[in-house]
């Protein structure tokens, strides 16, 4: 078994993970909240700043690791998930977070996001998606809904988008959340439970680009529609939502359905409960499918089941090769197999 952080209750603050770095997006970028949050999450988990690392590809989210007083590494173009996973294997006492975005992870990174999910190593992903490329000015990334013109899309992206959460999942990621920028409270409550799970949690983050992509997500987030555009899951609770609590999600045959509390004789007892530590996957995946307007967005953390870690299986690996191997050193293994001695010359008469 990889060893852990031992979590002594260290009295830590906020400032503690602050950095003295200029942070240099935009004002109004929901970035500044995801920062915010996540400097609320990190002195409650007990951890000193020199046992976390924060790691990032490329994006205007990849700047994070500037703006937190730990160690991390800015990398390059959709390969954060390989270096967190590398991280975390050569020291699985470290905390490690990689923050990423729609681009980073969904594109160039995509194949090492699933495999990041496939294989479960102890690392924590929030994953920015405002669902286009900010730092190169607007143009559509793998989120970007069908049909959007952009920059590098003028008469409209011709190609479906990515949802992440069913990607996730499909790529057999064990905690899948989603949350919003515009709730700051949200956010530290989600970061908190995908920091308590053992094993790859991938949180999505619903980020405004107020610059390239502004309100990209107000259906969901804008005071006047947000209470029936999104329902916030809690685990073992009916799945209510709307500004007077009175809808709910149904499951029969059919699928999911939006019910109205009150009619047809709906009451609370024919919602669905949610478990997100049900290993089958196909209620978590249809509540990631959802979204306005037909739908709720669905909030919070939708799949959490567990997962041997990769790093628990490799170290566990070699513990019991350490027990059982007749090979202690090098040295035995020099010694193995066919051996012969090659004699100085003329000795032997040869």
């Amino acid at each position: 078994m990889a060893d852990t952080i031992d979590t002594k209750k260290l009295t830590l603050t906020k400032q503690d993970f602050e950095s003295d770095q200029m942070i240099k997006w935009c004002p109004g970028c929901g970035d500044h909240a995801i920062l915010r949050s996540v400097e609320n999450v990190f002195p409650e988990l007990g951890i000193p700043p020199e046992n976390f690392v924060v790691v990032s590809g490329i994006g205007c989210s990849s700047r994070f690791p500037y703006y937190m007083n730990t160690y991390g590494i800015h990398g390059i173009h959709g390969r954060a998930a390989a270096l967190a996973t590398g991280i975390k294997l050569a020291n699985p006492k470290l905390n490690v977070w990689m923050i990423t975005g729609d681009g980073d992870s969904m594109a160039i990174g995509g194949n090492h996001f699933i495999h990041l999910a496939r294989r479960n190593p102890d690392v924590n992903v929030l994953l920015f998606n405002n669902k286009i490329y900010g730092l190169t000015k607007g143009q559509y990334s793998p989120t970007t809904p069908k049909g959007q013109k952009t920059k590098s899309s003028p008469q409209g992206t011709f190609e479906r988008p990515f949802n992440p959460g069913t990607l996730a999942i499909g790529a057999r990621a064990a905690f899948f959340a989603r949350v919003v920028d515009t709730n700051p409270k949200m956010m530290t409550e989600v970061f908190m439970e995908a920091a308590k799970h053992h094993g790859t949690s991938i949180v999505e983050v619903l980020q405004n680009c107020i610059i390239f992509n502004n309100k990209i997500h107000s259906l969901i987030t804008s005071r006047e529609t947000k209470n029936d555009n999104q329902i916030y899951l809690k685990d073992g609770e009916p799945m209510i939502f709307g500004k007077n609590h009175d809808k709910g999600l149904k499951l029969d045959e059919k699928g999911l359905h939006v019910v109205a509390l009150g009619e047809n004789g709906i009451t609370e007892k024919d919602l669905l409960i949610h478990n997100p530590h049900e290993q089958d996957t196909g209620i978590h995946t249809m509540l990631c499918e959802m979204m306005p307007p037909e739908y709720p967005a669905a909030l919070g953390v939708i799949r959490s089941v567990k997962v041997e870690t990769l790093e628990d299986a490799i170290w566990n690996m070699i513990e019991h090769e350490k027990e059982n191997s007749p090979l202690k050193s090098v040295d035995d293994l020099l010694r193995t197999g066919n051996t012969w001695e090659v004699d100085e010359p003329g000795k032997n008469g040869k």
